[in-house]
């Protein structure tokens, strides 16, 4: 979910050398090609349009060519898996080499994150906006509960980034 700490987690695997291709770019690209101010309003109206055209596994289409080319490189890190359809094109695609680490943080953790986050920062009722949408619009829960491995991120960077060690080491 939003705030949980996937763009932690990100910076962590690319230090690691992974290859990152962030869905959720495709959403700021596209609320600018429109023309429109980055914030929630445009960001959930494009999201929920995209998906509206290209169906629930949108990100997944949108972003495979840059998966494919970012695997020529190495391993790949991709942030924001939020669909079950976007997983089931992503498992298809790339058969027994796809792992999912869901990041899991409270939702009173998440929201004081997201209230102090430089970029696009959100109010309680924002978050809870985002949260409602993904959870009734996104079949956001579908990745978390598949996924091959958990994290818990309630403590701070250095606690996230011990478990991401341990992970790591398991792949």
């Amino acid at each position: 979910m939003t705030g949980s700490g996937k763009s932690v987690v990100n910076e962590f695997f690319q230090q690691k050398g992974y290859q990152s291709v962030y869905f959720g770019g495709a959403t700021l690209e596209e609320v600018k090609k429109r023309g429109l101010e980055v914030n929630e309003t445009n960001e959930k109206l494009v999201r929920e349009d995209l998906r509206k055209q290209l169906g629930m596994a949108a990100y997944a289409l949108i972003n495979l060519p840059k998966i494919e080319a970012a695997l020529i490189q190495g391993s790949v890190i991709i942030d924001g898996l939020y669909s079950w359809s976007e997983y089931k094109v992503l498992r298809e695609k790339f058969p027994g080499i796809l792992t999912v680490l869901a990041v899991y943080t409270t939702r009173k953790i998440r929201y004081q994150r997201l209230s102090m986050r430089k970029v696009r920062p959100l109010n309680n009722e924002e978050a809870f906006g985002r949260d409602k949408a993904e959870i009734e619009n996104s079949e956001k829960g579908g990745p978390i509960a598949i996924a091959d491995y958990l994290v818990t991120n309630d403590g701070d960077i250095e606690a996230l980034k011990k478990s991401l060690d341990e992970i790591y080491e398991n792949l």
